[in-house]
């Protein structure tokens, strides 16, 4: 996953992300503010998955949507 991408891109991909993960908050996108390390913390956080896992969602949804 480029995280390049993720930050460029952030405005089009927030919303998409936070339907996939409606546990994220407004508060948690606008911290996270497209960065990729900071969006696996958030994940890590309200899902309780550790940092392997939330990596795994991340790259699998991205895969499967075509973004990256």
């Amino acid at each position: 996953m480029n995280s390049d991408i993720l930050k460029g891109n952030w405005k089009q991909f927030r919303g998409e992300i936070q339907k996939q993960w409606g546990k994220l908050t407004n508060d948690d996108m606008d911290v996270i503010n497209g960065e990729y390390d900071k969006l696996v913390g958030r994940m890590q956080e309200r899902y309780g998955w550790d940092k392997e896992h939330a990596e795994r969602e991340l790259t699998d949804y991205f895969d499967r949507e075509g973004t990256f």
